[in-house]
C-alpha cells in the first residue's frame, strides 16, 4: 500500500510571521521620531540628513499616490491595498511631512472621500497587473533606501531600515495577492 503523498507546505515565509514582522516594524518607526541630535554626528551635516529625509518622505508621498491611483482605478481593492496604503501614510509622517489632505482620506472610510490618484501615475488595466506593478514599485524603494541607509547617521539609519523592511513586506503582499 503507497504511502500518501506529503500535504504541499508553501515555501516562504507563514501570513501572521510577516504580519508580525510588519507590526514590528510599525513599532520601531513609532518608537522614535528622529529629531534626536545624534542625526548630526559623524555622518554629516544637518543638511545631508535634511535632505535625505526631505527624499525619503517625498518617496513616500509618491507610493501614496500609486496607491491612491490604483485605488481609484480598482475601488474592489480597497479592502486588500487601503491598509497597505495607510501605513504608507504613516511613513510619510514619519519622516516629519503630511500626506496632502485631498489624498489623506482612508479609503473605504465612512465618509465620501475618496483617493486622488496624481495624474503622472498610470495604472494597468487588470487588478493583478495593477498589483504588480505596486510590489514592483514598493520593492524598488525598499531597495533604494536600504542603499542610502549606508550614508546617514543613526536614528534616520534605523527609521529607513525599519520603513524599508516594511516596504519589502508589502511588496511580499502584493505579489501573493497578484498570484
Amino acid at each position: 500500500m503507497p504511502y500518501p503523498p506529503p500535504p504541499r507546505v508553501p515555501s516562504g515565509p507563514r501570513r501572521r510571521s510577516l504580519l508580525a514582522s510588519v507590526a514590528g516594524g510599525a513599532l520601531l518607526v513609532g518608537c522614535s521620531d528622529g529629531t534626536g541630535s545624534s542625526e548630526e554626528g559623524t555622518a554629516g551635516s544637518p543638511s545631508v540628513v535634511a535632505r535625505a529625509r526631505a527624499r525619503a518622505a517625498r518617496d513616500s508621498r509618491g507610493i501614496v499616490e500609486r496607491y491612491d491611483a490604483v485605488l481609484a482605478a480598482h475601488p474592489t481593492l480597497s479592502e486588500r491595498v487601503g491598509p497597505l496604503r495607510a501605513e504608507a501614510v504613516r511613513h510619510v509622517e514619519a519622516f516629519g511631512e503630511k500626506v496632502p489632505a485631498a489624498t489623506a482620506a482612508s479609503p473605504g472610510a465612512s465618509g465620501s472621500a475618496s483617493p486622488s490618484p496624481s495624474p503622472s501615475v498610470t495604472v494597468p488595466a487588470t487588478e493583478k497587473d495593477a498589483l504588480a506593478q505596486l510590489a514592483a514599485a514598493e520593492r524598488a524603494l525598499a531597495d533604494r533606501r536600504a542603499k542610502e541607509l549606508l550614508d546617514v547617521p543613526g536614528e534616520l539609519a534605523r527609521l529607513l531600515a525599519s520603513v524599508a523592511a516594511a516596504g519589502a513586506a508589502h511588496a511580499y503582499l502584493l505579489t501573493e495577492a497578484a498570484r
